[in-house]
C-alpha cells in the first residue's frame, strides 16, 4: 500500500484494489484564514483525481475543499459515505457533480471490490459541522486507521477491525479558544499552555490505545499567513501556542518512548507492507532532500514569509471581495433568528441569557430568555462577540447556516464571556436553519433524561417520535387514545405503545399514577 500525503488531512491511499482519495484540501479556508501547512501547491493534481473512492471525513471546509472537488476530482468516483442523521454532505456533493455513494453504517465493516472498510460515525452537535468520522482499510495485507481529526470513544470496536500498520490522527489545535478571548495575557497563556498539553496528552494516549506499527500526524496545523492572524503560528515551540507543528508532536512522541512516529510533507509517500516475519515495514520518500525538509521547520519564519508572500493575492481577493453596507445587519438577523429561537427550547434553557453581537456600526442583542434579536440598549450579556461588520453581512448574504465552520474558525472575531464555557452557545451558531436545529434540540433531549418524557393526555410519553425524532411537543396531536405525529403521519396508541403506522417501531408510554398527580400538584 502506498500513500501520499496531499496536505493536512488529506491522504491519497493507492491499495492493490483501487485508491482512495481523503480529506483534499487546497484552496483557503475560513475567510481565507487558514492554508495547508507545509504548502501543497506541488502535489500533482492529475494523480489524485481519478480516484476509484472518495471519502471526506466531514464538512469543515479544510476537509470538505468544494472548488476543489468540483474542479479537480473526477466524479465517476464512488463516495464513501459516513452514517450521519441528516444528509447534508450527500446533498453538498450532489451539487457538485457527484453521483455514486457507498452508504455506510456507523462501526461495521464492509467489502467492497477486494477491500474491506470500516466508517467510525460521531453525530454529537459537538461533532464537527454535525457529524465526524474515521476511516479504516485492509486491502488483504495492510490496513491503517485514518482518524484525521475525530475523537471516537468506542476504541474496542476500531481495534476490532485491526491490528493496524499506520495511524494517521490529528494533535494539533483547530480552534479560536483561548487566542480570540478578551482577558490578561497571563491568564491568556496559562490556558494556552494548558491546552497544548491536553491535544498531545490525547494524541498520545488514541496512539497507544490504537497501538499501530507507525504514527503519522495529520490534520494540522493550519497556517496563518494573513498579517492580522500571523502572530497564531507557532514559530518558536512556544508552550503555550496550542497550533505545535508535526516535528513537535514527533519529539513529544520520542519523549513518551514511542519510536514509531514517521513524518509526512505534500507529495511525501509512504510506502508500507510487511518482511518475511509478517512485521509491517514503512518506507516514507519525500519530494524534497532531506535537508530541504528539515529547513521547512527549522526556520519556519522564513518559510511562512515566503508562503504568505505567495498567496497574499488570494488574501487580497477575498476581503476585497466581502461586503461593506450592502447588509442591513440588525432586521436581517431578526428575520432569521426569531423563528429559531422560538424552536430552540433546550439551546435557549442551556443559554439562559444575552449574547451580544457587537459589528462596530450596528450593535445586536441576542436574548435566549424573550427569544428575541434586538438592537443592544447597554444590558448585561453573557457572552460578547466583537465582529467586523462584514464578515456578518457576508454571512447574512450567503445565509451561512454553520458559522462555527466559517467565521469562528476564521479567528477573526474577538470574544469575551462571563462564567465558563457554555457549549450551547457556540452549537446554536452551527444550527442556524430549521433542520439542522431540530437535530440539535434532540439530541439534547436524549441526552437529558429528565427531559425525554412529557405529559399527554394521562400519559407520560417520549419526547421524540422513534420516525425521524420529531419534537411530540411540538407536533403531537391526541384524538381517542391515539398519538399522531403531525411531521409524518405516524400514529402510536397511547395504551400499548404500538405504532399503528409501522410494524417495527414503539413508543414509549405509561399512565400517569395518583401519586406522580400528587406529587406534581404539590409544586
Amino acid at each position: 500500500m502506498e500513500i501520499t500525503s496531499i496536505g493536512h488531512a488529506g491522504l491519497f491511499v493507492e491499495t492493490r484494489h483501487g485508491s482512495i482519495l481523503c480529506d483534499p484540501w487546497f484552496n483557503p479556508a475560513y475567510f481565507a484564514s487558514w492554508f495547508p501547512f507545509p504548502s501543497n501547491e506541488d502535489v500533482d493534481l492529475v494523480k489524485i483525481g481519478r480516484p476509484t473512492y472518495l471519502y471526506l471525513s466531514h464538512l469543515h471546509l479544510d476537509h470538505f475543499d468544494a472548488e476543489f472537488l468540483r474542479e479537480h476530482v473526477w466524479k465517476e468516483a464512488a463516495v464513501l459515505l459516513p452514517d450521519y442523521p441528516l444528509d447534508l454532505m450527500e446533498r453538498a456533493l450532489r451539487d457538485l457533480g457527484f453521483e455514486r455513494f457507498v452508504k455506510t453504517k456507523n462501526g461495521e465493516p464492509f467489502e467492497i471490490e477486494g477491500l474491506r472498510l470500516m466508517i467510525t460515525s460521531l453525530v454529537a452537535p459537538t461533532d464537527g459541522p454535525l457529524g465526524d468520522s474515521g476511516l479504516a482499510v485492509d486491502d488483504g495485507e495492510v490496513r491503517i486507521f485514518d482518524q484525521n481529526d475525530s475523537r471516537p470513544i468506542d476504541i474496542d470496536l476500531i481495534n476490532g477491525f485491526g491490528p493496524y500498520d499506520a495511524h494517521f490522527l490529528q494533535f494539533s489545535g483547530a480552534i479560536w479558544y483561548p487566542m480570540v478571548y478578551d482577558m490578561p495575557e497571563r491568564a491568556k497563556e496559562a490556558l494556552g499552555r494548558k491546552k497544548r498539553a491536553n491535544q498531545m496528552a490525547r494524541a498520545i494516549s488514541y496512539a497507544r490505545q490504537i497501538g499501530a506499527s507507525y504514527v503519522f500526524p495529520s490534520a494540522g496545523p493550519p497556517c496563518f499567513l494573513d498579517d492580522d492572524l500571523l502572530h497564531l503560528n507557532d514559530f518558536d515551540r512556544d508552550p503555550a501556542n496550542i497550533f505545535p507543528d508535526q516535528t513537535a508532536f514527533l519529539d513529544h512522541l520520542r519523549e513518551q518512548g514511542m519510536e514509531n512516529g514517521r513524518l509526512t510533507i505534500p507529495g511525501s509517500v509512504a510506502t508500507l507492507g510487511k518482511d518475511a516475519s509478517g512485521e509491517a515495514v514503512c518506507t516514507v520518500r519525500h519530494p524534497l532532500p532531506d535537508e530541504g525538509v528539515r529547513a521547512i521547520f527549522a526556520d519556519k519564519r522564513k518559510y511562512v514569509e515566503d508562503y504568505k508572500a505567495r498567496k497574499q493575492p488570494a488574501i487580497d481577493a477575498f476581503k476585497a471581495g466581502l461586503p461593506r453596507g450592502e447588509v442591513e445587519i440588525l432586521p436581517s438577523l431578526k428575520d432569521w433568528f426569531e423563528p429559531l429561537l422560538k424552536q430552540a427550547d433546550l439551546h435557549s434553557v442551556g443559554i439562559n441569557g444575552r449574547l451580544l453581537l457587537d459589528c462596530d456600526r450596528e450593535k445586536v442583542l441576542i436574548d435566549f430568555q424573550r427569544r428575541q434579536v434586538r438592537e443592544w440598549r447597554g444590558e448585561e450579556c453573557g457572552y460578547v462577540f466583537r465582529i467586523a461588520p462584514e464578515f456578518i453581512e457576508h454571512q447574512i448574504a450567503n445565509h451561512e447556516e454553520d458559522w462555527i465552520n466559517s467565521l469562528f474558525l476564521s479567528c477573526r472575531f474577538e470574544a469575551r464571556r462571563r462564567g465558563a464555557y457554555n457549549e450551547y452557545v457556540y452549537n446554536f451558531f452551527k444550527v442556524l436553519s430549521p433542520e439542522r436545529l431540530r437535530y440539535s434540540e434532540s439530541y439534547y433531549a436524549q441526552s437529558a433524561p429528565v427531559r425525554q418524557l412529557w405529559e399527554c393526555a394521562g400519559f407520560m410519553v417520549q419526547r421524540e417520535c422513534p420516525h425521524l425524532k420529531a419534537d411530540l411537543t411540538r407536533f403531537g396531536e391526541v384524538e381517542d387514545g391515539v398519538l399522531t405525529c403531525m411531521m409524518h403521519g405516524w400514529q402510536f396508541d397511547l395504551k400499548t405503545g404500538r405504532c399503528l403506522t409501522t410494524d417495527d417501531a414503539r413508543i414509549y408510554a405509561t399512565p400517569i399514577t395518583e401519586e406522580q398527580t400528587a406529587k406534581t400538584s404539590q409544586h
